[in-house]
């Protein structure tokens, strides 16, 4: 890692989603901000010159869920173990759900946090502070300090509220302070106790289901309470073709409401949980073809804003049971950026919007002043080859967990130097 020096980036092509940039542009940097694009001012003379050629720069991916499993879980990653993963993927930023131990749900935790990704530099790890006390769906913790401490957004991270008295007062409370909250549209009855989507490969494989009634039914409840409040709100991982419509005819009514989509419901189904393959346990569970295919055209018509890791890196124990017993989740910060331009060779995005699933489209969900390459602007840059073709294995894996149903494929697209307030914090020869 080296220090904030004045940096040339030359000969790249630059996409800046943000102010509509995409051609060949040079890149100038000093004291950690963008200083100059194209030609560099008079008399700047920079102390290290990167050689873009080849390479698409754009500004540092943004990454709204990734859980970076400390404090409390060291033993299945750390902070420093997936910031580093996090900078070799070309994530500058992401947002640490409030499901630590301790929970996110006070000032002290949410700085010990930030005081602790600071400390390793590799990434800026921006907290989630909880809703409710505990993450118990019963007490509403003090937003306001939390905003303060820290924590840009509020979620429950996984524990859905089932009490609606009381998510329409966290929601009062949000409106009054300004605050977006990320809900995940799951229905806590109704999801209960189910590990797959309930359908046909759940039903030939008897394993419990969750329907997508889970996902519709919390969805229509969150619309009508943000409606009625006015609070600003955010599904955090839609699955199904109906909830990324309501969301869809929500906006266009007027309700303040954004979701995003993990990057791996984009190309996998229930069918990938045929042979009970535990790296395909996910909440929410794979759906349909049918789904799928709707979440790609809401992606690319930009009905759900941004895509996301959802990263949950687990220790090998908690992916070895019988598949109802494993741990859901996916480690998935290395195959954000290869994901996303698959769906760019698939025809589903163009390169830019691609991109701007996870740079623009993030940005405008937390309010931030950041993804956005321009002068002045904070030197958060992913430099990657779109071209070079690699594959995913734990050798090549920088994360502490292995758990991802990618492992052995083939991908496209690798992160040449990632820097961070103009620092770089990865690159690779």
């Amino acid at each position: 890692m080296t220090s904030s020096k004045k940096i040339s980036i030359v000969n790249g092509y630059l996409i800046d989603p943000a102010s509509g940039t995409d051609h060949e542009a040079d890149l100038h940097l000093a004291d950690g901000r963008v200083l100059a694009i194209g030609a560099p001012p008079a008399g700047f003379q920079p102390d290290v010159v990167l050689d873009a050629h080849g390479l698409v720069v754009c500004p540092g991916l943004i990454d709204l869920s990734a859980r970076l499993r400390e404090p409390g879980h060291e033993q299945k990653a750390t902070i420093a173990s997936e910031t580093r993963a996090a900078a070799a993927a070309g994530i500058t930023t992401l947002c640490c759900p409030p499901d630590t131990a301790p929970i996110i749900d006070t000032p002290a935790v949410a700085q010990l946090i930030l005081r602790t990704a600071q400390r390793h530099g590799l990434a800026r790890v921006l907290p989630v502070g909880a809703i409710t006390q505990g993450l118990d769906g019963r007490h509403i913790t003090e937003m306001a300090a939390l905003k303060q401490a820290g924590c840009p957004v509020l979620s429950q991270a996984d524990r859905p509220i089932r009490n609606s008295q009381v998510l329409m007062r966290a929601l009062d409370y949000a409106a009054t302070f300004g605050l977006t909250l990320f809900l995940q549209p799951q229905d806590a009855d109704l999801s209960e106790g189910g590990c797959a989507h309930e359908g046909r490969v759940a039903t030939r494989l008897g394993l419990p289901g969750i329907p997508e009634a889970a996902e519709t039914v919390a969805v229509a409840r969150a619309l009508a309470l943000a409606e009625q409040t006015g609070a600003r709100i955010h599904f955090r991982g839609l699955s199904s073709a109906r909830g990324a419509e309501m969301l869809a005819e929500a906006r266009r009514r007027g309700i303040p409401a954004s979701g995003d989509c993990s990057v791996h419901q984009l190309f996998l189904t229930e069918d990938d949980v045929y042979g009970f393959n535990a790296d395909c346990h996910v909440i929410p569970p794979l759906r349909t073809l049918a789904d799928r295919q709707a979440l790609r055209t809401a992606v690319a018509e930009g009905a759900i804003q941004a895509l996301c890791s959802d990263h949950q890196p687990h220790d090998a124990d908690a992916k070895q049971a019988p598949f109802p017993e494993t741990a859901p989740g996916i480690s998935a910060l290395e195959t954000l950026l290869p994901l996303a331009l698959a769906l760019v060779d698939e025809g589903v995005l163009t390169l830019s919007a691609a991109i701007a699933r996870l740079t623009t489209g993030p940005t405008a969900i937390l309010g931030h002043d950041l993804g956005r390459l321009a002068p002045g602007r904070p030197a958060d840059i992913c430099c990657f080859d779109p071209a070079e073709t690699w594959v995913l294995s734990p050798e090549t894996l920088v994360s502490q967990g292995q758990n991802t149903p990618f492992l052995g494929r083939q991908l496209r697209g690798r992160v040449r130097w990632t820097l961070l307030g103009g620092r770089i914090v990865h690159e690779r020869a």
